[in-house]
């Protein structure tokens, strides 16, 4: 039997449309996605099996190591995870983020949105295909909740 792997909410970001998302402390979690959020397109982004966008903070970390202005929030994903093993997030895998459950559904192709994230504004740095272990993931909610920033994060291959 596959071991969960721990991690914590270091941030959950939102927005009115755009990038970046701003931090709160708290959020609700619905099937369509996390409270307060809004995507411009929705063609691209949101739906049911894009409901939340995640990102790493150790990969945020990394890339700000490599002189580009990065932060949390600022390539839209809406939780920003501490201490979660990368490698562990695959499309299929299950998440525990406090009351939450979500499901990866996919990678999340960079647009051209967050190239202000980039020194060279080359926004495929956190694409899979170009650059597989560095994207961004989008999750359906299975179950609904409140998130908390420092809410424990179980990946559940």
């Amino acid at each position: 039997m596959a071991r969960a792997m721990e991690g914590l909410v270091h941030s959950i970001n939102v927005s009115d449309g755009g990038v970046p998302k701003l931090p709160r402390k708290t959020a609700a979690v619905r099937k369509g996605g996390v409270a307060g959020d809004r995507q411009r397109d929705r063609e691209n982004h949101g739906g049911p099996e894009r409901a939340v966008s995640i990102y790493s903070l150790e990969l945020i970390r990394a890339l700000q190591a490599e002189g580009h202005p990065i932060a949390a929030g600022t390539i839209g994903e809406n939780l920003t995870l501490a201490q979660v093993s990368w490698a562990d997030m695959v499309p299929g895998a299950g998440l525990e983020v406090g009351e939450v459950v979500l499901q990866l559904t996919r990678h999340a192709a960079p647009c051209q949105n967050i190239a202000g994230s980039f020194s060279d504004g080359r926004v495929v740095r956190v694409s899979e295909k170009v650059h597989p272990g560095w994207s961004r993931f989008y999750a359906r909610v299975l179950k609904e909740g409140t998130l908390r920033v420092g809410d424990r994060v179980r990946v559940i291959p």
